[in-house]
């Protein structure tokens, strides 16, 4: 399975811009129900990425006022992406890599096309895994 196969069913890509607030971003990520979102500059290029843990790590945790922080004062920059035609093996192992949780899906010709998490991932792993253990007790119980 690939990248693309996880998100074609998708209907939105999730994204705020530079200047949006920390509250504004915090009340974002739980109205959409992400625990992470693409940050956009205003030509819609992607710059960087806010996640809960840069609220509560540069906002909450600092005393600042999240409605005077900006997200490109909290976001992460060092940006991990993948393209749709990439393995969802190869996404866990960058994920684990580089010690993060989200990996942003870039396609050559389009752009930012939306966000991948380990619990995505995780998702797949389990509901192939339940198939492959069906698949061999159907065999050894003689259902085939």
């Amino acid at each position: 399975m690939t990248v693309s196969t996880l998100i074609e069913s998708r209907r939105e890509v999730f994204s705020i811009t530079e200047d949006t607030t920390g509250h504004e971003a915090a009340r974002y990520l739980r109205e959409k129900q992400v625990r992470s979102v693409a940050v956009c500059n205003s030509q819609g290029k992607l710059v960087g990425v806010v996640s809960q843990s840069d609220i509560s790590d540069k906002i909450a945790a600092e005393n600042k006022c999240p409605e005077w922080v900006r997200a490109s004062e909290i976001m992460s920059t060092r940006l991990v992406a993948v393209s749709p035609n990439e393995s969802l093996e190869t996404c866990l192992n960058l994920m684990e890599q580089y010690g993060i949780y989200h990996l942003l899906v870039v396609a050559e010709n389009k752009g930012y096309c939306g966000m991948i998490s380990v619990q995505d991932l995780l998702r797949v792993i389990a509901l192939e895994s339940k198939a492959r253990a069906d698949d061999l007790e159907d065999y050894i119980v003689g259902r085939r």
